[in-house]
């Protein structure tokens, strides 16, 4: 999900009352969840022999398994039932499905392509695209600043489009994909593990059909006991999230929401060597320039700033 999902995200979780003890813990738990996120990509760089969308049908496959044994043991079954027979829900959490998927399946490529740089480009602009699709969709008022906060991650895309080489579909694609997914799943009154199983259960015949038919990769055992840990790698920073989201203000983890994309950012510049163009050290620039203008005005006119939901 994204930015979007403020106060309907903080409501599911059920946020405990925040004291400095409860504070202290939920900043650790953000950091730890945030920083997984960021360092995703070092996870999908060791499976790169292994086709994309292979390593998607299985992270599918073991989030199912990962989460159903996590609500077994904390004995959630009783809150996700109701849900299935509600055929709106049911619906939004399938749509939600399709647009996680095609999220999932973009990063994962633009990992094994070595594009890391365009996918943390991605999620700088995701939280700016959220604002716009609550102005379009939700009918949320902007203020002035937020205004120009848009209009410069606009900037940011056009000048990637018209300087760099190629059409930067990647980091268009995962904004697009994860703020729709944050605007579907803002309609769904459901937190964000319950949710994360409902969608994964929803993808899984077309998962084992896709392992089925497809052509198995060559993998050593090492190689298959990565691609099973891609349900922990899923599920254990959306625990560390939920946790820190129960203990820390919104404002809080608006500020936490740009520590994954910079980490990602970080990776493959220092540990991947991606090239830093001068047109996409412009648009990193303006993304920048536009989180900090999105950031002041919350600052300033003392509205909470709206905590981001996992990207990854």
């Amino acid at each position: 999900m994204t930015a979007t999902s403020d106060s309907t995200v903080a409501a599911a979780e059920g946020r405990a009352k925040v004291g400095p003890r409860n504070s202290r813990a939920g900043l650790v738990y953000g950091l730890s969840a945030y920083t997984v996120w960021g360092f995703i990509p070092l996870y999908f760089r060791a499976m790169a022999n292994v086709p994309p969308l292979i390593i998607l049908c299985h992270r599918v496959f073991w989030s199912v398994l990962f989460l159903g044994i996590i609500i077994s043991i904390r004995r959630e079954w009783a809150a996700i039932w109701p849900l299935l027979r509600n055929r709106r829900k049911v619906v939004l959490l399938s749509a939600g499905a399709v647009l996680i998927a095609v999220n999932w399946l973009i990063f994962i490529y633009a990992v094994a392509s070595k594009q890391v740089l365009q996918a943390s480009l991605g999620y700088f602009i995701n939280p700016l695209f959220s604002i716009a699709l609550g102005m379009f969709f939700l009918h949320e008022r902007l203020r002035r600043w937020q205004w120009v906060a848009v209009f410069v991650a606009v900037a940011a895309v056009a000048n990637l489009a018209v300087r760099s080489a190629g059409v930067s579909w990647i980091p268009v694609s995962l904004a697009v994909s994860f703020g729709f997914y944050g605007l579907v799943r803002k309609k769904v009154d459901i937190n964000s593990l319950h949710g994360l199983l409902v969608e994964t259960v929803i993808l899984l015949p077309i998962a084992l059909m896709l392992l089925v038919w497809l052509p198995a990769p060559k993998s050593s055992p090492a190689m298959l006991g990565l691609l099973s840990l891609s349900g922990i790698i899923t599920a254990v920073p959306l625990l560390l999230f939920g946790a820190a989201l129960r203990s820390l203000k919104l404002a809080t983890m608006g500020f936490l929401q740009y520590i994954g994309p910079t980490l990602q950012f970080l990776v493959a510049i220092l540990l991947f060597h991606e090239p830093l163009d001068p047109a996409k050290l412009v648009s990193f620039a303006l993304c920048w320039l536009g989180i900090a203008v999105y950031v002041g005005d919350s600052i300033f006119t003392r509205e909470p700033q709206a905590g981001a939901d996992p990207p990854d």
